[in-house]
């Protein structure tokens, strides 16, 4: 009982939520009030991208996003639809239809609620920063290539693979449609890079989107519109449910319950890292709190016929450039965008697709830093391998199999990495020389002797030769596991056999269990042949060759 009232004090929110609101409120409404505004064609573009419909866009901004603020682990993470989730989004929908992507982010916010519970939230540590960063990448990538069909005024081909897709629909692209959205795109992209460097507090691509659609209509341009939105927020009920279909939707909604935990605690990390305009950090996060509040966030937004949510790094960027300090600047950017379903659906229903087109390409181009880039493939060629492996597997195949295929080569350059720091050194034996000396040797194991390194241990002790006694030091062994102990029984095992006394000195107390469990001691000739010190080891094993002498004469 006390078990789950210490996991629901650690999960539920609490008035430490909130503490310093008093002082930070004005502050708070402020960023609030700005991201709810960046937020906009973010949420529009996002929900067009995926296929789902910009309605659904908008409706998970602000569901997920209201739920996630008060139900989340961090105190400044924004959270709504993502770029990375329509990547993975787009096949879901071209293969079982946009009525699907309710009980599929349904599905996907029980998944991670239960990782949340679980306790894996601190998991994401572990995914090495060439992953991320070429994870990063490979969406920004996938992003710029899926507006190519919105920047020319073409439809692409549900399923095919985004590049192929974006070839296809630019050659397909005809007559003065093509020029006039590519013109809507460029106007745009221009105002988003130009406007930040005349004034960094003004929205650029609010602005953009105003004037790129008041020019759309006082030129009367004839290209594709976002068309017709709700006028007010639909009245939650449960995804229409089809037995047959589940099946097919658990593989999807396992991946996107996977981006989303990762997508959200990387962004999370991130937004504990920065400073405000104060100069002061943001504060840390709750990392399986995150998880929950992200969960119930899809879960709420699929209840609303919205899509699956995440922490979103930008919205999160400029919340706390704003200078928010607590969650009610999140809980404001949804209810910014609320006010609008009601006050101005009409007029947004009036912006160019094209226009999305062009703030979903820039925001595309500003996800991966030039600087990361250099730094991680001037690193080492393990990590820039690893970056670039990650990027293209993104862009080639899944998001998902990009993530398992770049930890899984972190992994193998890492445990390379580690084998070539390993291995096994004959030394000479210490103090004045003795008869006999040539029939001992000591050989000391450094490192790790774990499955990475242990074969190559093997094969460079049990070719020695000549011997009567060999002293395997252990002391400088860091790391030992089943594989390596389990070599060591070999390797005893064949010295033992071609009649070499085997002596160990230095087992670490922490790998004693494992090497008696796994047979090292019951491998030796006798269980006196493990020592503490090497002068011991060494005068038991000149009375070895002493006594062998003797026995030879």
């Amino acid at each position: 009982m006390s078990a789950a009232r210490a996991l629901l004090s650690r999960l539920l929110p609490s008035r430490r939520d909130y503490d310093g609101l008093r002082s930070t409120w004005k502050t708070d409404l402020l960023a609030g009030s700005t991201v709810g505004i960046v937020a906009l064609p973010l949420a529009l573009a996002f929900g067009v991208n995926s296929g789902v419909g910009a309605e659904a866009g908008l409706i998970t901004a602000v569901v997920a996003g209201l739920v996630a603020a008060v139900m989340g682990g961090s105190n400044v993470q924004v959270s709504g639809p993502t770029g990375a989730m329509v990547v993975v989004l787009a096949p879901v929908v071209a293969s079982h239809g946009a009525s699907s992507i309710a009980l599929v982010s349904l599905m996907a916010g029980l998944l991670v609620i239960m990782l949340g519970i679980s306790g894996l939230g601190r998991a994401v540590a572990f995914i090495p920063w060439p992953v991320v960063e070429g994870f990063t990448l490979g969406i920004a990538a996938i992003i710029f290539l899926q507006q190519v069909p919105l920047a020319t005024g073409t439809e692409a081909t549900p399923g095919r693979n985004t590049l192929l897709a974006a070839i296809e629909s630019a050659s397909r692209a005809t007559g003065p449609t093509v020029i006039q959205t590519l013109a809507v795109v460029a106007g745009v992209a221009a105002v988003m890079f130009l406007l930040p460097k005349l004034s960094k507090s003004l929205p650029a691509s609010l602005i953009a989107v105003l004037l790129a659609t008041v020019a759309a209509e006082v030129l009367q341009l004839d290209i594709p519109r976002i068309g017709a939105l709700p006028h007010s927020l639909p009245a939650p009920s449960p995804p229409s449910f089809d037995p047959a279909a589940l099946g097919g939707l658990l593989m999807p909604a396992v991946s996107i319950a996977a981006l989303a935990a990762i997508e959200s605690l990387l962004s999370a990390r991130v937004a504990a890292g920065m400073v405000g305009p104060d100069g002061r950090p943001t504060g840390a996060y709750s990392p399986d709190r995150e998880l929950t509040g992200q969960g119930l966030a899809s879960v709420a937004a699929g209840f609303f016929g919205g899509m699956p949510a995440t922490g979103a790094i930008a919205r999160t960027a400029v919340n706390v450039r704003s200078g928010a300090k607590t969650r009610l600047s999140a809980i404001v950017h949804a209810l910014v965008l609320l006010a609008i379903i009601y006050l101005a659906a009409g007029l947004v229903g009036r912006i160019p697709l094209a226009v999305l087109a062009g703030i979903l390409m820039v925001t595309a181009t500003r996800m991966v830093s030039r600087h990361t880039v250099t730094a991680i493939l001037r690193s080492t060629r393990a990590d820039a391998a690893v970056f670039v492996i990650t990027a293209l597997i993104t862009v080639a195949f899944d998001l998902i199999i990009a993530i398992q295929i770049g930890l899984a080569a972190a992994a193998v350059f890492t445990l390379r990495k580690f084998a070539s720091l390993s291995g096994v050194k004959r030394e000479e034996i210490p103090g004045a020389a003795e008869e006999g000396d040539g029939h001992i040797a000591i050989f000391r194991l450094d490192g790790a002797m774990f499955f990475g390194a242990a074969e190559r241990v093997l094969q460079e002790i049990s070719q020695v030769k000549d011997i009567q006694v060999a002293i395997i030091r252990l002391s400088q062994v860091r790391m030992l596991d089943a594989t390596g102990a389990h070599t060591l029984v070999e390797v005893i095992s064949a010295l033992e056999l071609r009649g070499v006394t085997v002596l160990l000195k230095g087992v670490q107390p922490e790998h004693l269990e494992l090497v008696t469990n796994v047979g090292v001691i019951r491998s030796l000739r006798h269980h006196k042949h493990l020592f503490t010190s090497l002068p011991a080891a060494v005068d038991h094993a000149r009375s070895h060759v002493r006594r062998n002498a003797a026995v030879s004469a």
